[in-house]
């Protein structure tokens, strides 16, 4: 700074003082004090990178001097540890502001570190030079990675296949191979794929030359699939499989093995012209099927877990490796079971059978139910055919119903056993769930494990004696029409007794509807025809009824004297007629006998001679009548 005063003072131009100043300093001194003052404006300048010295630390501030009119502070953050925060240690720190609130210079260090970075990276470093550095955070499409400068590592350019969730990699320290340096962007790409390809490149064919079959190798898991694990063996993969994982059932390979852990296993084929090797781990011990045969034999109980239920059975667990089935139909001896889950859950531990051991397929067969006494065994004795039992309806089908004798104890009773003289067109129609009834034990099957029930067997079989005792042949009753068919009409006689009134029985002309003739619910009187207690069937007529009516109506207009009985029959064998008048004395009981005989005679289709006009009439209608098959399906 000149003071001007003092130049006036002495009365010297401006001219003077420059030749004295000249004389005083070189060209060399001038170039010296140029350089300081520049210095000393481009201190001040923000951006510009100071020395400094660390003073103190105060809090997260650390104070550093760095030779301006006041000390610098730099955030505690911005030191890697805090082993670097040292009083006297020499940092680089950039200059941020001059104009604090506080006073105080804003320094960064971390922002000076990276500049000189920058700097040692563009000097030494060019594309296809290998770095490492450590993977700081996850950023949008890929890594950062400390280098000395943060530079991109592309998620695509993490490893030599997808490596899923590339977070894991952060904190880890890498090695990559830089692909690009923009130096005006001040932007760096790197790869650590490209460097793992060409390393594994290199050893893929030493390693392929030397691996074969039976051989332990080392190797790191690289990836991790629902089928198996891909493992490195160091510049080839090798697949191993999830079923070489283990001997045991395991549901996922990361249940045995985690990413980037080093595993040794057994190389168990190779395809060296497609580069195809296959490992197993569970080989590298011997198989405990081997002398499964031994250790568990047929009968012999066992405890295992339930590690799996599938619609058909029950998977138990008895040892590493070793799995038996039990199958749902060997699980209860007594209930029907939808599904094993009624009986069985994961992780239950139980006690079973042996039942089979399959040493080639590595199958064993185990029972549930076969722990405890099968009730089957003592059924038979129990329950000997005709006891009487009192079961309860828990099912009803087309055919019959299952009946509950005891727990445990089914029983069914067929439709057919339900009644002897009524067809049921279903068991709803006498029996209902949850009902109680009593029945009788027809057959018992232990092998098949069913018991035959009857209903009908608690009273005598009314076709054995009570019906043909009380339905004669020729005898007219009463009935009621209950059902119409195109073959002809079932008559009611009695609650739960039905006869067949067939088509042709219905009238002596030709009848094409059966509702012509009789309607539901009508009450009518017909002739029984027949009852055939095999077959269980009665058979009956409507128009036959008519005939008796015809023939009754003519006997009351016209009774035959003892001279009409001796012309009618002058074709008859006289002795007989004689005798039968000697006997009674009446011969109008004669006449009426042979009326009776010529009726049954002509329900046989034979006539006497007095009756050839009723034969003619009788042979008229008989052409009106089905054959014996179609009344037979009508019973049916």
């Amino acid at each position: 700074m000149v003071d001007r005063n003092i130049v006036n003072k002495l009365g010297l131009s401006q001219e003077v003082i420059d030749q004295q100043v000249n004389k005083m300093f070189s060209d060399k001194e001038n170039e010296f004090l140029e350089e300081v003052l520049q210095t000393k404006v481009d201190s001040r300048l923000p951006g510009t990178i100071l020395k400094g010295t660390i003073v103190s630390q105060i809090g997260n501030d650390v104070i550093v001097e760095v030779g301006l009119k006041s000390e610098g502070v730099v955030d505690a953050s911005e030191f890697d540890s805090s082993d670097e925060i040292s009083p006297g240690k020499e940092i680089e720190v950039m200059l941020e502001d001059t104009d604090s609130e506080g006073g105080l210079i804003l320094l960064s260090k971390r922002k000076a570190d990276r500049i000189r970075g920058w700097e040692v990276i563009v000097d030494t470093k060019k594309e296809g030079d290998v770095v490492s550095g450590r993977v700081i955070r996850r950023i949008k499409g890929g890594l950062l990675v400390d280098i000395g400068v943060p530079v991109f590592l592309p998620a695509s350019q993490v490893d030599i296949r997808k490596p899923g969730d590339i977070s894991r990699f952060i904190g880890k320290e890498v090695k990559c191979k830089i692909l690009k340096i923009d130096v005006e962007g001040r932007n760096i790409v790197v790869s650590r794929r490209k460097l793992i390809e060409e390393e594994r490149k290199s050893s893929k064919e030493k390693v392929l030359a030397e691996i074969e079959v039976g051989q332990l190798r080392k190797g790191v898991v690289k990836n991790i699939a629902d089928f198996g694990v891909f493992v490195d063996l160091g510049g080839v993969d090798g697949l191993l499989h999830i079923s070489d994982l283990s001997w045991g059932r395991i549901s996922h390979p990361s249940e045995v093995v985690q990413l980037d852990q080093e595993i040794e296993s057994v190389v168990i084929a190779v395809d060296k012209e497609n580069e195809r090797i296959s490992l197993g781990l569970k080989q590298k011990t011997s198989s405990p099927w081997e002398n499964v045969e031994e250790r568990y034999l047929i009968g012999a109980r066992i405890k295992g877990k339930v590690v799996n239920v599938m619609n058909y059975g029950a998977f138990i667990r008895l040892e590493d490796g070793i799995e038996g089935l039990v199958h749902i139909s060997e699980m209860s001896w007594t209930k029907r079971l939808n599904h094993p889950s009624e009986m069985l859950n994961l992780g239950d531990e139980i006690e079973v059978v042996v039942l089979s051991v399959n040493k080639q397929k590595q199958e064993i067969s185990l029972g549930l139910k076969q722990t405890e006494t099968n009730p089957w065994t003592i059924a038979s004795q129990k329950y000997p055919t005709g006891t009487v039992v009192t079961a309860t309806v828990h099912s009803l089908t087309n055919f019959g119903a299952f009946v509950e004798i005891e727990k445990g104890i089914d029983g069914m009773i067929h439709i057919s056993d339900m009644s002897w003289t009524k067809k049921y067109g279903h068991p709803s129609e006498i029996l209902q769930k949850g009902q109680e009834i009593k029945c009788v034990v027809l057959e018992v099957d232990e092998e098949k494990r069913r018991i035959s029930l009857g209903i009908k067997q608690m009273t005598e079989d009314p076709w054995t004696r009570a019906i043909p005792e009380k339905y004669i042949p020729g005898q007219i009753i009463k009935g009621t029409v209950t059902k119409l068919t195109n073959f002809g009409a079932f008559v009611e006689l009695e609650p739960d007794l039905e006869g067949l009134l067939h088509i042709s029985e219905l009238a002596d002309h030709k009848i094409e509807k059966t509702q012509d003739i009789v309607k539901l619910g009508e009450e009518i009187e017909v002739k029984i025809l027949r009852v055939d207690t095999e077959a269980r069937k009665i058979g009956l007529s409507l128009r036959r009824v008519q005939w008796a009516a015809e023939e009754q109506a003519s006997e009351s207009i016209q009774r035959p004297t003892s001279a009409d009985v001796s012309s009618a029959l002058s074709d008859a064998n006289t002795s007989q007629v004689a005798e039968l008048q000697e006997k009674t004395g009446k011969p109008e009981q004669v006449a009426s006998g042979l009326s009776r005989t010529n009726e049954q005679d002509s329900e046989t289709g034979k006539f006497g001679a007095g009756d050839a006009g009723q034969a003619k009439k009788i042979e008229e209608t008989e052409q009106n009548r089905g054959d014996s098959k179609a009344e037979e399906k009508a019973d049916n």
